[in-house]
Protein backbone atom coordinates (compact mmCIF):
# COMPACT_ATOMS: atom_id res chain seq x y z
CA UNK A 1 0.00 0.00 0.00
CA UNK A 2 2.85 2.06 0.99
CA UNK A 3 4.46 1.78 -2.02
CA UNK A 4 1.46 2.61 -4.18
CA UNK A 5 1.24 5.92 -2.29
CA UNK A 6 4.88 6.58 -2.99
CA UNK A 7 4.51 5.67 -6.66
CA UNK A 8 0.97 8.15 -7.00
CA UNK A 9 3.16 11.17 -5.67
CA UNK A 10 5.42 11.50 -8.16
CA UNK A 11 5.00 13.81 -10.72
CA UNK A 12 4.95 12.39 -13.69
CA UNK A 13 2.52 9.57 -12.45
CA UNK A 14 -0.12 12.73 -11.88
CA UNK A 15 0.48 14.14 -15.08
CA UNK A 16 -0.22 10.73 -16.99
CA UNK A 17 -3.55 10.56 -14.64
CA UNK A 18 -4.60 14.54 -15.29
CA UNK A 19 -3.98 13.58 -19.39
CA UNK A 20 -6.30 10.42 -18.63
CA UNK A 21 -8.93 11.90 -17.00
CA UNK A 22 -8.66 15.29 -19.47
CA UNK A 23 -9.05 12.33 -22.16
CA UNK A 24 -11.91 10.74 -20.72
CA UNK A 25 -14.11 13.81 -20.56
CA UNK A 26 -13.42 15.10 -23.93
CA UNK A 27 -14.39 11.78 -25.42
CA UNK A 28 -17.23 10.59 -23.12
CA UNK A 29 -19.94 12.82 -23.92
CA UNK A 30 -19.48 11.27 -27.87
CA UNK A 31 -20.08 8.06 -26.26
CA UNK A 32 -22.80 8.84 -24.10
CA UNK A 33 -26.39 9.04 -24.07
CA UNK A 34 -28.51 12.07 -23.76
CA UNK A 35 -29.33 11.45 -20.51
CA UNK A 36 -25.81 10.26 -19.43
CA UNK A 37 -24.96 13.54 -20.40
CA UNK A 38 -27.24 16.25 -18.78
CA UNK A 39 -26.84 14.45 -15.17
CA UNK A 40 -22.76 14.70 -15.57
CA UNK A 41 -24.12 18.80 -16.71
CA UNK A 42 -25.82 18.61 -13.68
CA UNK A 43 -23.06 17.45 -11.40
CA UNK A 44 -20.61 20.02 -13.36
CA UNK A 45 -23.46 23.06 -12.23
CA UNK A 46 -23.23 21.99 -8.39
CA UNK A 47 -19.80 20.81 -7.87
CA UNK A 48 -18.92 24.83 -9.00
CA UNK A 49 -21.56 25.65 -6.14
CA UNK A 50 -20.24 23.55 -3.86
CA UNK A 51 -16.89 24.48 -4.54
CA UNK A 52 -17.26 28.10 -3.76
CA UNK A 53 -19.03 27.00 -0.18
CA UNK A 54 -16.16 24.71 0.46
CA UNK A 55 -13.82 27.81 0.18
CA UNK A 56 -15.74 29.65 2.81
CA UNK A 57 -16.65 27.06 5.18
CA UNK A 58 -14.50 24.29 4.20
CA UNK A 59 -10.84 26.29 4.30
CA UNK A 60 -12.00 29.66 6.03
CA UNK A 61 -14.29 28.35 8.92
CA UNK A 62 -16.57 30.98 7.92
CA UNK A 63 -21.03 29.51 8.34
CA UNK A 64 -22.43 30.26 5.01
CA UNK A 65 -26.17 28.93 4.74
CA UNK A 66 -26.82 31.69 1.74
CA UNK A 67 -24.72 30.08 -0.93
CA UNK A 68 -27.78 28.89 -3.49
CA UNK A 69 -29.01 32.81 -3.36
CA UNK A 70 -25.71 34.10 -5.26
CA UNK A 71 -26.57 30.66 -7.87
CA UNK A 72 -30.08 31.96 -8.54
CA UNK A 73 -28.25 35.60 -8.85
CA UNK A 74 -26.23 34.45 -11.21
CA UNK A 75 -28.86 32.62 -13.28
CA UNK A 76 -31.27 35.92 -13.52
CA UNK A 77 -28.34 37.91 -14.43
CA UNK A 78 -27.62 35.51 -17.17
CA UNK A 79 -31.07 35.10 -18.37
CA UNK A 80 -31.53 38.80 -18.53
CA UNK A 81 -28.62 39.14 -20.09
CA UNK A 82 -29.07 36.52 -22.90
CA UNK A 83 -32.67 38.33 -23.69
CA UNK A 84 -31.24 41.51 -23.98
CA UNK A 85 -28.80 40.42 -26.72
CA UNK A 86 -25.64 40.36 -24.96
CA UNK A 87 -22.72 38.24 -26.32
CA UNK A 88 -22.47 35.33 -24.19
CA UNK A 89 -18.79 36.07 -22.44
CA UNK A 90 -20.59 39.58 -20.99
CA UNK A 91 -23.52 37.31 -19.94
CA UNK A 92 -20.58 35.13 -18.24
CA UNK A 93 -18.82 38.27 -16.68
CA UNK A 94 -21.76 40.12 -15.27
CA UNK A 95 -23.25 36.79 -13.55
CA UNK A 96 -20.07 36.75 -11.45
CA UNK A 97 -19.54 40.17 -11.33
CA UNK A 98 -23.03 41.19 -10.08
CA UNK A 99 -23.21 38.18 -7.66
CA UNK A 100 -19.38 39.37 -6.30
CA UNK A 101 -20.30 42.75 -6.03
CA UNK A 102 -23.44 41.64 -3.74
CA UNK A 103 -21.19 39.22 -1.87
CA UNK A 104 -18.62 41.60 -1.50
CA UNK A 105 -21.65 43.96 0.60
CA UNK A 106 -22.81 41.34 2.63
CA UNK A 107 -19.18 40.35 3.49
CA UNK A 108 -18.31 43.50 4.77
CA UNK A 109 -21.20 44.03 6.75
CA UNK A 110 -21.38 39.99 8.31
CA UNK A 111 -17.68 39.32 8.19
CA UNK A 112 -16.79 41.07 11.67
CA UNK A 113 -19.87 38.63 12.88
CA UNK A 114 -18.57 35.31 13.90
CA UNK A 115 -21.06 31.71 14.75
CA UNK A 116 -24.48 32.26 14.53
CA UNK A 117 -24.36 35.71 13.91
CA UNK A 118 -23.82 35.21 10.33
CA UNK A 119 -25.05 32.22 10.35
CA UNK A 120 -28.70 34.34 10.73
CA UNK A 121 -27.18 36.92 7.88
CA UNK A 122 -26.60 34.23 5.22
CA UNK A 123 -29.94 32.31 6.09
CA UNK A 124 -31.85 35.76 5.37
CA UNK A 125 -30.32 35.84 1.82
CA UNK A 126 -32.47 33.13 0.36
CA UNK A 127 -35.43 34.10 2.67
CA UNK A 128 -35.24 37.17 1.13
CA UNK A 129 -34.23 36.41 -2.13
CA UNK A 130 -37.37 34.61 -2.58
CA UNK A 131 -40.04 36.89 -1.95
CA UNK A 132 -38.04 39.61 -3.99
CA UNK A 133 -37.54 37.59 -7.24
CA UNK A 134 -41.09 37.40 -7.50
CA UNK A 135 -42.15 41.33 -6.94
CA UNK A 136 -39.17 42.19 -9.09
CA UNK A 137 -41.29 40.66 -12.15
CA UNK A 138 -39.56 43.18 -14.98
CA UNK A 139 -36.34 41.09 -14.76
CA UNK A 140 -37.04 37.84 -13.26
CA UNK A 141 -40.69 37.26 -14.57
CA UNK A 142 -42.11 37.19 -11.32
CA UNK A 143 -43.49 33.72 -9.69
CA UNK A 144 -43.82 32.25 -13.38
CA UNK A 145 -39.85 32.47 -13.93
CA UNK A 146 -37.86 33.61 -16.88
CA UNK A 147 -36.47 31.14 -19.64
CA UNK A 148 -33.55 31.50 -22.28
CA UNK A 149 -32.17 29.14 -24.87
CA UNK A 150 -28.37 30.08 -25.56
CA UNK A 151 -26.89 26.74 -25.52
CA UNK A 152 -27.95 25.17 -28.88
CA UNK A 153 -25.38 23.41 -30.53
CA UNK A 154 -23.61 25.53 -33.77
CA UNK A 155 -23.99 23.93 -37.17
CA UNK A 156 -20.32 24.09 -37.96
CA UNK A 157 -20.00 22.11 -34.42
CA UNK A 158 -21.42 18.78 -35.64
CA UNK A 159 -22.63 18.33 -32.23
CA UNK A 160 -26.25 17.75 -30.23
CA UNK A 161 -27.21 20.23 -27.53
CA UNK A 162 -26.58 18.12 -24.52
CA UNK A 163 -23.02 17.36 -26.05
CA UNK A 164 -22.06 21.34 -26.23
CA UNK A 165 -23.88 22.03 -23.15
CA UNK A 166 -21.47 19.53 -21.79
CA UNK A 167 -18.34 21.12 -23.65
CA UNK A 168 -19.38 24.61 -21.71
CA UNK A 169 -19.94 23.17 -18.49
CA UNK A 170 -16.65 21.16 -18.50
CA UNK A 171 -14.55 24.29 -19.87
CA UNK A 172 -16.07 26.48 -16.98
CA UNK A 173 -15.82 24.09 -14.21
CA UNK A 174 -12.21 23.11 -14.93
CA UNK A 175 -11.45 26.76 -14.84
CA UNK A 176 -13.06 27.11 -11.43
CA UNK A 177 -11.32 24.14 -9.98
CA UNK A 178 -7.95 25.08 -11.28
CA UNK A 179 -8.13 28.55 -10.38
CA UNK A 180 -9.65 27.09 -6.87
CA UNK A 181 -6.65 25.03 -6.41
CA UNK A 182 -4.18 27.58 -7.19
CA UNK A 183 -6.13 29.33 -4.76
CA UNK A 184 -6.08 27.42 -1.35
CA UNK A 185 -2.32 26.23 -2.27
CA UNK A 186 -0.55 29.89 -2.26
CA UNK A 187 -0.52 32.68 0.66
CA UNK A 188 -4.22 32.81 0.23
CA UNK A 189 -4.81 29.38 1.14
CA UNK A 190 -2.59 29.58 4.18
CA UNK A 191 -4.22 32.62 5.25
CA UNK A 192 -7.55 30.62 5.27
CA UNK A 193 -6.24 27.71 7.07
CA UNK A 194 -4.57 30.35 9.61
CA UNK A 195 -8.05 32.04 10.20
CA UNK A 196 -9.78 29.35 10.28
CA UNK A 197 -7.64 27.65 13.54
CA UNK A 198 -7.54 30.83 15.31
CA UNK A 199 -8.26 33.91 14.53
CA UNK A 200 -6.11 35.67 17.49
CA UNK A 201 -2.80 33.65 16.48
CA UNK A 202 -3.59 35.08 12.34
CA UNK A 203 -3.67 38.59 13.70
CA UNK A 204 -0.44 38.23 15.52
CA UNK A 205 1.20 36.24 12.31
CA UNK A 206 0.19 39.52 10.46
CA UNK A 207 -3.10 38.34 8.69
CA UNK A 208 -6.18 40.46 9.28
CA UNK A 209 -9.14 37.90 10.02
CA UNK A 210 -11.63 40.65 8.76
CA UNK A 211 -10.19 41.00 5.33
CA UNK A 212 -9.50 37.47 5.15
CA UNK A 213 -13.23 36.31 5.60
CA UNK A 214 -14.41 39.45 2.98
CA UNK A 215 -12.42 37.75 0.59
CA UNK A 216 -13.43 34.20 1.16
CA UNK A 217 -16.93 34.95 0.71
CA UNK A 218 -16.60 37.40 -2.27
CA UNK A 219 -15.33 34.09 -4.06
CA UNK A 220 -17.59 32.12 -2.81
CA UNK A 221 -20.32 34.72 -4.36
CA UNK A 222 -18.34 34.96 -7.65
CA UNK A 223 -18.44 31.02 -7.87
CA UNK A 224 -22.04 30.61 -7.15
CA UNK A 225 -22.42 33.49 -10.08
CA UNK A 226 -20.44 31.15 -12.01
CA UNK A 227 -22.93 27.94 -11.25
CA UNK A 228 -25.79 30.51 -11.90
CA UNK A 229 -24.55 30.65 -15.33
CA UNK A 230 -23.92 27.29 -16.01
CA UNK A 231 -27.45 26.54 -14.26
CA UNK A 232 -28.83 28.67 -17.01
CA UNK A 233 -27.01 27.05 -19.57
CA UNK A 234 -27.91 23.10 -18.74
CA UNK A 235 -31.90 24.04 -17.32
CA UNK A 236 -32.25 27.43 -19.92
CA UNK A 237 -35.16 28.27 -16.81
CA UNK A 238 -34.84 29.99 -13.64
CA UNK A 239 -37.63 30.59 -10.86
CA UNK A 240 -37.83 31.57 -7.34
CA UNK A 241 -38.12 27.99 -6.67
CA UNK A 242 -34.14 28.22 -7.23
CA UNK A 243 -33.16 30.43 -4.56
CA UNK A 244 -35.16 28.62 -2.11
CA UNK A 245 -33.61 27.59 1.17
CA UNK A 246 -34.31 23.92 1.22
CA UNK A 247 -31.79 24.26 -1.94
CA UNK A 248 -29.35 25.82 0.16
CA UNK A 249 -29.19 23.93 3.15
CA UNK A 250 -28.87 20.66 0.53
CA UNK A 251 -25.31 22.60 -0.77
CA UNK A 252 -24.24 22.52 2.70
CA UNK A 253 -24.97 18.97 3.26
CA UNK A 254 -23.50 17.96 -0.23
CA UNK A 255 -19.73 20.02 0.73
CA UNK A 256 -19.97 18.07 4.24
CA UNK A 257 -20.67 14.47 2.23
CA UNK A 258 -17.93 15.27 -0.35
CA UNK A 259 -15.83 16.47 2.42
CA UNK A 260 -15.09 19.95 3.80
CA UNK A 261 -11.60 21.76 2.80
CA UNK A 262 -11.42 19.64 -0.06
CA UNK A 263 -11.14 20.29 -3.58
CA UNK A 264 -11.98 16.63 -4.81
CA UNK A 265 -14.87 16.91 -2.09
CA UNK A 266 -16.24 19.61 -3.89
CA UNK A 267 -17.01 17.34 -6.96
CA UNK A 268 -18.22 14.26 -4.89
CA UNK A 269 -20.71 16.60 -3.28
CA UNK A 270 -21.72 17.72 -6.78
CA UNK A 271 -22.36 13.83 -7.26
CA UNK A 272 -24.19 13.67 -4.11
CA UNK A 273 -26.27 16.46 -4.55
CA UNK A 274 -27.89 14.90 -7.73
CA UNK A 275 -27.48 11.15 -7.40
CA UNK A 276 -29.16 11.37 -3.96
CA UNK A 277 -32.50 12.74 -4.73
CA UNK A 278 -33.03 10.42 -7.36
CA UNK A 279 -32.19 7.21 -5.51
CA UNK A 280 -34.22 8.49 -2.02
CA UNK A 281 -37.19 9.11 -4.42
CA UNK A 282 -36.99 5.98 -6.39
CA UNK A 283 -36.96 4.20 -3.69
CA UNK A 284 -39.71 6.02 -1.66
CA UNK A 285 -40.71 9.48 -2.73
CA UNK A 286 -42.64 10.12 0.68
CA UNK A 287 -39.60 9.14 2.85
CA UNK A 288 -36.84 11.48 0.44
CA UNK A 289 -36.17 13.89 3.42
CA UNK A 290 -35.52 11.13 6.05
CA UNK A 291 -33.57 8.90 3.87
CA UNK A 292 -31.26 12.22 3.38
CA UNK A 293 -30.62 12.59 6.60
CA UNK A 294 -30.19 9.48 7.55
CA UNK A 295 -27.12 9.09 5.00
CA UNK A 296 -25.95 12.48 6.19
CA UNK A 297 -25.82 11.38 9.76
CA UNK A 298 -24.19 8.08 8.82
CA UNK A 299 -21.79 9.46 6.74
CA UNK A 300 -20.78 11.77 9.60
CA UNK A 301 -20.79 9.13 11.79
CA UNK A 302 -18.24 7.25 10.41
CA UNK A 303 -16.42 9.27 7.48
CA UNK A 304 -15.68 12.56 9.19
CA UNK A 305 -14.00 13.93 6.73
CA UNK A 306 -16.21 13.22 3.80
CA UNK A 307 -16.35 10.69 0.99
CA UNK A 308 -13.28 12.13 -0.29
CA UNK A 309 -11.39 10.49 2.88
CA UNK A 310 -11.99 6.97 1.72
CA UNK A 311 -9.03 6.23 0.44
CA UNK A 312 -7.05 7.78 3.72
CA UNK A 313 -9.31 5.58 5.91
CA UNK A 314 -8.58 2.45 3.59
CA UNK A 315 -4.42 3.20 3.71
CA UNK A 316 -4.79 3.50 7.97
CA UNK A 317 -7.01 0.36 8.42
CA UNK A 318 -4.53 -1.59 6.25
CA UNK A 319 -1.64 -0.50 8.44
CA UNK A 320 -3.62 -1.44 11.62
CA UNK A 321 -4.19 -5.28 10.03
CA UNK A 322 -0.51 -5.49 8.88
CA UNK A 323 0.52 -4.27 12.25
CA UNK A 324 -1.47 -6.64 13.85
CA UNK A 325 -0.84 -9.62 11.78
CA UNK A 326 2.74 -8.69 12.17
CA UNK A 327 2.78 -9.00 16.30
CA UNK A 328 0.25 -11.91 15.69
CA UNK A 329 2.67 -13.76 13.41
CA UNK A 330 5.68 -12.87 16.03
CA UNK A 331 4.08 -14.53 18.91
CA UNK A 332 3.28 -17.53 17.08
CA UNK A 333 7.03 -17.49 15.89
CA UNK A 334 8.12 -17.05 19.06
CA UNK A 335 5.87 -19.58 20.87
CA UNK A 336 6.37 -22.27 17.84
CA UNK A 337 10.73 -22.11 18.42
CA UNK A 338 10.16 -22.58 22.13
CA UNK A 339 7.80 -25.54 22.09
CA UNK A 340 10.03 -27.30 19.16
CA UNK A 341 13.61 -26.40 19.28
CA UNK A 342 14.52 -24.70 22.94
CA UNK A 343 15.99 -27.50 25.04
CA UNK A 344 13.78 -28.47 28.19
CA UNK A 345 15.39 -27.00 31.60
CA UNK A 346 17.16 -29.79 33.45
CA UNK A 347 15.53 -31.56 36.48
CA UNK A 348 16.62 -30.06 39.62
CA UNK A 349 19.48 -32.90 41.44
CA UNK A 350 18.37 -33.34 45.14
CA UNK A 351 20.89 -35.64 45.83
CA UNK A 352 23.24 -32.76 46.14
CA UNK A 353 20.68 -30.48 48.12
CA UNK A 354 20.01 -33.00 51.20
CA UNK A 355 21.71 -32.25 54.35
CA UNK A 356 25.28 -33.20 55.03
CA UNK A 357 26.84 -36.00 56.60
CA UNK A 358 28.79 -35.76 59.74
CA UNK A 359 32.52 -35.14 59.79
CA UNK A 360 34.41 -37.89 61.64
CA UNK A 361 35.74 -36.65 64.69
CA UNK A 362 39.86 -37.91 64.34
CA UNK A 363 41.19 -39.76 67.39
CA UNK A 364 43.34 -37.58 68.56
CA UNK A 365 40.32 -35.22 69.80
CA UNK A 366 38.56 -38.73 71.22
CA UNK A 367 41.80 -39.59 73.45
CA UNK A 368 42.31 -35.53 74.57
CA UNK A 369 38.61 -36.42 75.91
CA UNK A 370 39.50 -39.56 77.56
CA UNK A 371 42.60 -38.21 79.45
CA UNK A 372 40.71 -34.85 80.86
CA UNK A 373 38.04 -37.31 81.92
CA UNK A 374 40.83 -39.36 83.91
CA UNK A 375 42.26 -35.92 85.50
CA UNK A 376 38.70 -35.02 86.66
CA UNK A 377 37.64 -38.12 87.74
CA UNK A 378 37.84 -39.55 91.48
Amino acid sequence: MSAVAATARRPWVRIVLAAVVAIVLLVAPLALPAFANQTLVRIGVYAVAVLGLNIVMGYTGQVNLGQIFFVGLGAYVTAYGVNHGWNILLVFAAACAVAGVVGLLVALAAARLGGLAIAMVTIALPIVGVPLAKRLSEFTGGSQGISARFTDAPDWSGLDNDQWQFYIVLAVAAAAFLLARSLVRGKYGRAFAAVRENEAVAASMGISPYRTKVLAFTIASIFGGASGFLYLAAVQYTSPETLSFGHSISLVAAMVIGGAGSIAGSLLGGAYYVFVPQLTNAIDPNLTTISQGAILLAVLFLLPGGLVSIPRVVRRLARRTGAAGGRFAARSTGAHSTAAGSPAAPAADTSQQTAPAHRPVPDSALEGHEQTERQDGP
